[in-house]
């Protein structure tokens, strides 16, 4: 039978996707492309903000038609992740096409859970949001292959104000170093070349399973994997960075010196009605800290606007903030009120357009000096990954240790030779645009 698989949201989502399709593979479970010809439709779904939501629930309705189509192809519409955790009852009651939900620690369940519902079963399987799910199946790598995501941890401890993930992903849960490891070397082992690790936060792991934080000997360890060339961190809160953990990204070649490190805001009296640990200053002294250390680091991170009594001075502070920093990478969102979370019945709620144009402040703002910063990179060499070939041109897509796939910048080479994607070549940056760079193969790659 036909499964037609829909993943949406985050990349630790799309970890949770790829073991459920090595589990329906591993089941005899054949995949199609297109919805037309599926029998069987998956959606995993994410809510974390409102515009997510938003997507997920138009992408279930559109997969419901499939499920009331004349031909009657179709004849299971299953709905997993966060949405399905969250909004269990709403979707069965609302969309009464959907045949199963699958929470977000049950997806290992998602082959038994098709069986029951082509037995004619409507299925509701909602594990504790505590567990860790551990899947036996191999991952069905759907990045391309020459980069994974490895998820090293579930849930989170942290219960920021305005955040509803620890109520859909339960508490922290590292996963075992010892699995974690294995993986490594079986992705490795299947072309992977760029391994990039995401948790809700990276920078705690293993306080919960040895009692300290264990993110330092963990990339010791992948570092001695053969084949992988790059290894990248994201969700790293300010507050929980090391000087072990700044010490193995300057010693060990193959960590890039890139940081994934979202702060949400500058203004002292915002930070603290977001249930953060920092205030500027300590921002302030952890970023000069990397900078130090490494001094070609790429400090990613993420902003919100409009947060609950957020005011003109806040944003003045947040302005400031940017423009003092000039982070290499950054990304803003505008806040997302989520029932059930703290923020969400705080007085002084700001207006939805005032949000959105505090965002586009910021991020015009950013724009200036992303093109600053992609100026200051011509003349550079710099090894790069390639990604791939525009089509009908001799141009190649890639990306260099400071960009994540996805959400940074690219790299285009100009060349007639012919490279493949996972390939690593020297390139010299020859032009820059707002957030992308222009280059060429440097001799030794030719």
């Amino acid at each position: 039978m036909n499964v037609f698989f829909v993943s949406l949201g985050c990349d630790k989502n799309l970890v949770d996707s790829e073991y459920m399709l090595g589990i329906l593979r591993n089941r005899g479970y054949d995949f199609t492309d297109d919805e037309a010809e599926a029998d069987v439709i998956v959606v995993n779904s994410c809510c974390f903000i409102g515009d997510a939501k938003e997507e997920s629930i138009n992408t279930i309705l559109e997969m419901a038609q499939y499920r009331t189509a004349d031909d009657e192809r179709c004849r299971a519409l299953i709905v997993a992740g966060c949405l399905a955790q969250r909004y269990a009852d709403e979707i069965r009651t609302e969309i009464p096409e959907v045949d199963a939900i699958v929470g977000t620690t049950a997806y290992d369940t998602i082959a038994d859970v098709i069986d029951r519902v082509l037995g004619g079963e409507h299925v509701r399987e909602l594990e504790s949001i505590d567990r860790l799910v551990l899947p036996d199946a191999e991952r069905i790598v759907t990045t391309g292959g020459y980069y994974s995501y490895l998820k090293i941890a579930e849930g989170c401890d942290k219960h920021c104000t305005y955040c509803i993930i620890p109520k859909l992903r339960g508490r922290y849960r590292s996963v075992p170093m010892e699995r974690l490891v294995k993986e490594a070397k079986e992705l490795a082992d299947r072309g992977v070349k760029e391994l990039i690790l995401v948790a809700q936060e990276t920078t705690v792991y293993g306080v919960d399973l040895y009692g300290k934080k264990s993110l330092p000997m963990l990339l010791k360890e992948l570092c001695l994997i053969d084949g992988i060339r790059w290894i990248r961190i994201q969700y790293c809160y300010p507050e929980e960075i090391t000087d072990e953990l700044i010490e193995v990204i300057k010693e060990e070649d193959k960590i890039c010196n890139y940081l994934d490190m979202p702060i949400q805001h500058a203004s002292d009296r915002i930070l603290k009605l977001m249930g953060r640990k920092t205030d500027r200053a300590q921002l302030t002294s952890i970023i000069d800290r990397l900078r130090k250390e490494i001094p070609d680091i790429a400090l990613r991170t993420t902003l919100i606007t409009g947060f609950p009594g957020e005011d003109e001075q806040d944003m003045d502070v947040l302005l400031d903030f940017v423009e003092e920093t000039e982070f290499e990478r950054l990304g803003v969102f505008a806040y997302s009120a989520e029932e059930g979370t703290a923020a969400s019945v705080m007085p002084d709620q700001t207006d939805e357009d005032i949000r959105e144009a505090r965002r586009d402040e910021v991020m015009q703002l950013q724009q200036e000096i992303a093109y600053r910063h992609a100026l200051d990179m011509v003349g550079r060499e710099l090894d790069v990954m390639v990604e791939g070939r525009l089509v009908d041109e001799d141009t190649y897509v890639s990306r260099t240790y400071m960009d994540a796939p996805g959400v940074d910048g690219l790299l285009f080479i100009n060349t007639e030779q012919n490279l493949m994607s996972g390939d690593i070549v020297k390139v010299r940056v020859t032009g820059a645009n707002e957030y992308d760079l222009i280059g060429e193969l440097c001799d030794e790659s030719a």
